[in-house]
């Protein structure tokens, strides 16, 4: 399965982002699907989760009742919703997934097994 994010951009404090990720080459109801984040000089960092059918989801608690991730089986994407940003969301945003036909989720990069090229997530103080 292919993997494309977009929706990244600058936007300040306290605003929102949605970010994309688009499949192609799977029956992406069967793939775990999650976001990760990178900042400068630190390592990949999880995000949030959703299983293949969207019945579990699961998050990183510094962004817990901020974002929301969700996927639309019928267009083959998931995306996340980012409100509240803050300037320690800054980063990188890849969406990874996995091949799973149960309802876990993972929040390890290693247990992932294709990527997409990721997005710049800019939040100003």
């Amino acid at each position: 399965v292919q993997l494309q994010a977009s929706g990244g951009g600058l936007v300040q404090a306290g605003g929102f982002l949605r970010l994309s990720c688009a499949a192609s080459g799977g029956p992406f109801s069967s793939y775990v699907v999650g976001w990760f984040r990178q900042a400068p000089g630190k390592e990949r960092e999880f995000v949030a989760a959703i299983s293949g059918r969207g019945i579990n989801t699961y998050y990183v608690d510094s962004v817990k009742a901020r974002f929301i991730i969700s996927r639309d089986s019928a267009k083959n994407t998931v995306c996340l919703q980012m409100n509240s940003l803050k300037p320690e969301d800054t980063a990188v945003y890849y969406c990874a997934a996995r091949y799973s036909i149960n309802s876990v989720v993972f929040s390890r990069p290693s247990d992932y097994h294709y990527w997409g090229q990721g997005t710049l997530v800019t939040v100003s103080s």
